[in-house]
């Protein structure tokens, strides 16, 4: 739907990757509306659309996993992302579907981005396996640190002394276009994350096995991402960083990529995708250091996902990609929710989705509540906190 978009991938550094007919483009856009995404385009196409997947999944020796990577505040990647997001779950019920979502900040300049992002939630959560959410403004933040750093500013006033955080002076001194160093970071947490089914390891991990060991309940399936060390694409010659200091970054919230604190929520599983020469021994040991000051659901105090990757980033002796299955997304939900409320409260802007064909007000009566109940399932979790942890229940041999 932003047909200037695709050329310019195409006349790109990046055009080998892609195959001419399996792009599909449209000139009009969707007015930052959902609606027009998800109703309309996604119907007109829906045919062309199902053609094109089927013809990618025919190419694989060994489907593992979609990723759908899309943005929640406009109309295309609301509306039409989740559309596609259904149209796996209709065509390969069995294949695992992973996303990641771009949330808006507070300050989008898009209007209508509350709507887009509940409607689009409520699809994430009845259709999709796992979902990354990452913000813009977290993103923002990060690459504000790096380049403090990269300037001569001192990282202690952001991050603490000694942190996993590169200079953003490596070797390649390219001109950066906008937003190319936020994108950079997205793009190293879906190669940590898929690094395993490229190169050698000794605890290799397949992309259906995210789901399956981090989800233990199917709609809370939010997973919070981080990345230790921090750095952009032009840092391919960055200093080596102390292993321990990357796993306890991992574990700051000045390295999530969405504003949120796990360590004051309840965990319900958590992974450990570690790149480079790192030993199962490293693995243990920072785990066991880590654990005390983490809180984990008392039925899953073991819920620790680990994987070994032998090959490590270029220019970087270790990395490591923490995904936390948290109670603490809550909040971002909630001030989410929070700013659709301000707008649907005076019926703002409205109209402009009820004018779409198959549109009503049922559509987000039922995104409210769904994202309600997902709040709810959040909170009654949350509330086993500060429980005592019963003792587990023992085999008894008679004598």
């Amino acid at each position: 739907m932003e047909e200037g978009v695709i050329s310019q991938i195409l006349q790109g550094p990046l055009r080998e990757l892609f195959d001419s007919a399996q792009l599909l483009t449209d000139v009009s856009g969707s007015g930052n509306n959902w609606a027009t995404g998800h109703m309309t385009y996604g119907s007109v196409y829906r045919e062309l659309i199902v053609d094109k997947l089927r013809k990618a999944a025919e190419l694989c020796d060994c489907l593992q996993c979609f990723f759908l990577i899309h943005s929640l505040g406009g109309g295309t990647g609301s509306g039409l992302g989740t559309r596609v997001l259904g149209l796996l779950e209709e065509e390969f019920p069995g294949v695992s579907r992973i996303v990641t979502s771009m949330y808006p900040s507070a300050e989008d300049d898009v209007i209508t981005s509350p709507y887009n992002s509940v409607l689009a939630m409520r699809e994430l959560t009845e259709h999709a396996h796992c979902v990354l959410p990452v913000e813009n403004q977290s993103l923002m933040d990060i690459v504000q640190k790096i380049q403090m750093v990269a300037h001569g500013a001192k990282p202690e006033l952001m991050v603490r002394r000694n942190a996993t955080l590169s200079s953003g002076q490596g070797g390649v001194h390219e001109v950066e276009k906008p937003f190319d160093a936020m994108n950079n970071i997205v793009a190293n947490l879906l190669l940590n994350m898929t690094s395993s089914a490229r190169f050698e390891g000794c605890l290799n991990v397949d992309l259906n096995e995210i789901a399956m060991n981090l989800v233990p309940f199917p709609r809370l399936h939010y997973l919070v991402p981080s990345l230790a060390p921090l750095y952009t694409l032009a840092d391919v010659n960055a200093v080596p960083r102390r292993l321990d200091q990357m796993f306890s970054d991992a574990f700051s919230k000045d390295y999530q990529l969405i504003h949120a604190n796990p360590k004051q929520s309840m965990y319900l599983a958590c992974a450990l995708m570690v790149r480079g020469n790192v030993h199962v021994s490293d693995l243990r040991r920072n785990i066991e250091r880590l654990r005390p000051s983490l809180s984990f659901v008392s039925w899953n105090q073991e819920g620790w996902k680990t994987g070994l990757c032998s090959v490590p980033p270029v220019g970087h002796s270790h990395s490591l990609l923490a995904l936390a299955n948290n109670t603490c997304v809550k909040l971002n939900f909630m001030e989410l929710k929070e700013r659709f409320s301000k707008l649907y409260r005076k019926k703002a802007h409205l109209h402009h989705f009820l004018h779409v064909e198959g549109m009503d007000l049922g559509c987000f009566t039922e995104a409210t509540s769904s994202l309600d109940s997902l709040i709810e399932e959040y909170d009654s979790l949350d509330a086993t906190k500060d429980q005592a942890t019963p003792d587990p229940l023992r085999l008894r041999i008679a004598t």
